[in-house]
């Protein structure tokens, strides 16, 4: 037992050395978030330049889906629902992959370090102001339903809206179930990837990304991938 927590069995890590790494690592990556993105006048300015660009684009949709979801209430709830508690899923889906797919779990936890180490240059580089904040006539619907009341929600200290780790960790989720499941149950490992359509889906009408937000996390998930990949390479040759 105690050499299953501590070095593993199975072809899995040791839960407990598993358990305090991605704790710590998660801290440090809360308190290096909460760092970046203070700028809120570059942040504004970005934001206007990426709204130009997706006018010029015709890619600006997200007023549009703004005020749709705002005009109804109920999947406005739940649409908040989904926003809040991801990390459920996110938390679940790593346990999941811990516990029935050994073979699989280095890899997609490898690409989730990799996600989170690559996107704080960027959020460091570009600060972005969200639409709810940058776009006007856009109503911040997370705000008005928020089942929490969060005064940092409705305040927050930073803006780091590019990309959106809203969609980036349910693209994550996707992968990784997608990953495990591909070679004995295809059908349902695509269909893993409804959760980040539905996400961006939700991000778009709660006015907290843009569309370019969630091809930076399309990217952000694709390149951490291929360095988690090139990692594995390396550990194996060891």
């Amino acid at each position: 037992m105690k050499t299953a927590l501590l070095r593993g069995a199975g072809g899995r890590p040791g839960a407990l050395v598993e358990l305090v790494f991605l704790l710590l690592w998660f801290l440090l990556f809360t308190r290096l978030d909460a760092a970046v993105g203070k700028d809120f006048a570059a942040a504004d300015a970005n934001a206007q330049a990426l709204q130009a660009v997706e006018s010029a684009a015709h890619l600006d949709i997200e007023l549009s889906a703004n005020t749709w979801l705002a005009g109804h209430p109920l999947l406005g709830h739940l649409a908040v629902y989904v926003y809040r508690l991801y990390y459920v899923v996110v938390v679940g889906v790593l346990l999941w992959v811990f516990l029935r797919h050994a073979g699989a779990y280095r890899h997609v936890r490898r690409t989730m370090v990799t996600m989170t180490a690559l996107v704080l240059p960027v959020y460091w580089a570009v600060p972005m102001s969200p639409p709810r904040f940058a776009l006007p006539g856009a109503v911040d619907v997370v705000a008005r339903y928020d089942p929490f009341g969060l005064e940092s929600w409705t305040h927050p200290t930073h803006h780091t809206a590019m990309p959106s780790m809203h969609v980036g960790w349910s693209l994550w989720c996707a992968y990784a179930v997608w990953y495990a499941l591909r070679d004995t149950h295809p059908r349902l490992a695509w269909s893993a990837w409804s959760f980040p359509v539905l996400m961006a889906a939700v991000v778009f009408g709660t006015a907290n990304h843009y569309v370019l937000d969630v091809a930076g996390s399309v990217a952000l998930l694709t390149v951490s991938i291929f360095v988690a990949s090139l990692w594995g390479r390396l550990a194996g040759s060891r």
